[in-house]
């Protein structure tokens, strides 16, 4: 079938969800889940093949982290499956209610978008993840993923479609070829039967999406997410949480990639955290101050560092000199995804807050936290810094636009 052949497709059955119940959109999940984990030594093994050509690539280990599937996160992703199914349900739910003085009975209730298409790289478990939303908000959904990951890919989409055949239209969800390019541009070009692109990707990819889609964008552009040590933060706990920000999964976008230190928190700090990141095989780029700090484990760093997410065990550091210093180099170089600052003044975390312009700010924690799963969403769309419609990560919620209904008994306007 072509790309329109399919969008068509799953615009019908988009049509068919919305008459689904909530009670049936939980079993299909149950369902999903329990595939999942009955399929586990499958999923594995075609992931397997990916691995293996993602290695013959080249492919850096951080990608190929993004990219593995292994029998720990095939669990995870149907625990998050089964979360997502046990959340309160949205479709139908009724944000304001309230009754006109003619006794109009006005209400706002949630409706699914309809139909959803989602571009991304590399992350398999995209596509059980955002079935999964899909579903729960009474959405239809197409998926197109990277080539990396085509076996991944084509397994998990025969997965979720095979167990939700009996309770939801087969179409509900559609994995287009991950091998295919032409059908990214075939979509892009398609409003008339999807509602809402949402790419997940490298920068060229959402820029490309954002350029030529006829149809609404989410955008997820780049983490580039800063942490800001001020001078009375606590630094046993500084350094545990620059350490996760940085090295738990250095090629996520919440991982940080610039680390802001006041001047006066600098020297204790710098002299144990430099030496750990080098152990952890981070390369750390710093100011002259960091340099002098950091001696022959820092490289200087350039102007393009502070511009740059690396996705990779690579980080910025500067040295400022006050909390303002940091809010106007956040407010130059950050990307609205995540900044945090590590203070025991509330003073220091209202200035910040209030200036920061970000889809999550952390407060004396990592950066990692920024995630649907750890937010209680159970999974991720993705993390929008577009604002409109949504801001930060994307849950069943963020799928749903409200829409009037209105009751009345007779009146007419006058």
């Amino acid at each position: 079938m072509t790309t329109k052949q399919l969008a068509e497709s799953a615009r019908k059955a988009s049509q068919k969800c919305m008459s689904v119940s909530n009670a049936e959109r939980r079993k299909a999940l149950l369902t999903i889940a329990a595939k999942l984990q009955k399929s586990s030594r499958q999923i594995v093994a075609a992931n397997q093949k990916d691995l293996k050509a993602a290695r013959k690539m080249g492919l850096t280990e951080a990608m190929i982290n993004r990219l593995e599937l292994t029998p720990k996160s095939v669990t995870a992703m149907a625990n998050a499956v089964r979360a997502i199914a046990k959340q309160p349900d949205v479709v139908g739910e009724v944000v304001e209610r309230y009754t006109r003085p003619n006794g109009l009975q006005v209400r706002r209730e949630r409706v699914p978008i309809g139909v959803v298409a989602m571009i991304f790289e590399s992350r398999p478990n995209v596509v059980v993840d955002c079935s999964a939303l899909a579903i729960k908000s009474g959405n239809a959904i197409l998926l197109k993923g990277g080539k990396e990951a085509a076996h991944s890919n084509r397994i998990l989409g025969d997965i979720v479609r095979s167990a939700i055949v009996p309770i939801l239209p087969k179409d509900a969800v559609i994995v287009l070829d991950s091998k295919s390019r032409k059908s990214v541009q075939d979509m892009l070009s398609l409003p008339q039967y999807i509602d809402l692109m949402i790419p997940r990707g490298g920068e060229g990819l959402i820029r490309f999406v954002v350029n030529n889609a006829k149809m609404p964008v989410v955008a997820h552009y780049k983490g580039l997410c800063h942490v800001y040590v001020h001078a009375d933060a606590n630094q046993m706990q500084a350094v545990d949480i620059c350490m996760n920000a940085k090295v738990q999964r250095p090629g996520v976008c919440n991982a940080m990639e610039s680390l802001l230190v006041h001047k006066a928190a600098a020297p204790a700090l710098m002299s144990r955290l430099i030496p750990l990141y080098v152990k952890a095989g981070v390369q750390v780029r710093g100011c002259t101050r960091t340099r002098k700090l950091g001696g022959s484990d820092v490289k200087l760093a350039t102007a393009k560092d502070w511009d740059t997410e690396y996705l990779d065990k690579v980080i910025s550091i500067r040295v400022v000199d006050s909390l303002d210093e940091a809010i106007t180099h956040i407010q130059k170089h950050g990307t609205h995804h995540t900044e945090a600052i590590l203070t025991r003044s509330k003073a220091a975390i209202e200035a910040f807050s209030a200036q920061i312009d970000a889809s999550c700010i952390m407060v004396n924690t990592s950066t990692r936290f920024n995630d649907g799963g750890e937010l209680g969403l159970g999974a991720e769309m993705g993390i929008s810094t577009s604002k409109i419609h949504a801001y930060g990560p994307m849950g069943a919620r963020e799928l749903t636009t409200t829409r009037f209904v209105v009751e009345g008994h007779g009146q007419i306007r006058t």
